[in-house]
């Protein structure tokens, strides 16, 4: 005779940048290290390794602990200088000690790998 028993499932816990993608229709999941300056003063420039965790044609979502704000203005770019791109941040999602952003190219990126 065959028993009944109950499992308890894993939750599986949805990043804050994941959580944040659900307002961008377009983003598709990418992995892309890159490093963030940011500073609106030339002396107080910062600077941040992070991860690209979703991309749009327009925008980049990733996690950051640097104390950015909505409409500030960074620099996005990846080791071998491919990609070096002007973005303004258009959403935060405040998590922990990470923030997860959504920032908006302020050009057209002729070699980002999301089209629409």
């Amino acid at each position: 005779m065959a028993q009944q028993g109950t499992v308890r499932a894993r939750a599986v816990r949805e990043s804050p940048t994941a959580k944040l993608a659900k307002f961008f229709p377009e983003a598709t999941p990418v992995h892309i290290p890159v490093s963030l300056t940011w500073g609106a003063d030339k002396a107080a420039i910062r600077t941040e390794t992070t991860i690209i965790e979703f991309g749009t044609p327009r925008e980049v979502l990733f996690a950051s602990t640097l104390p950015l704000e909505f409409a500030d203005k960074l620099r996005v770019h990846n080791s071998d200088g491919s990609f070096d791109v002007e973005a303004c941040v258009v959403a935060l999602q405040y998590a922990n000690e990470r923030t997860a952003v959504a920032a908006r190219f302020t050009q057209q990126v002729m070699n980002w790998i999301v089209k629409p």
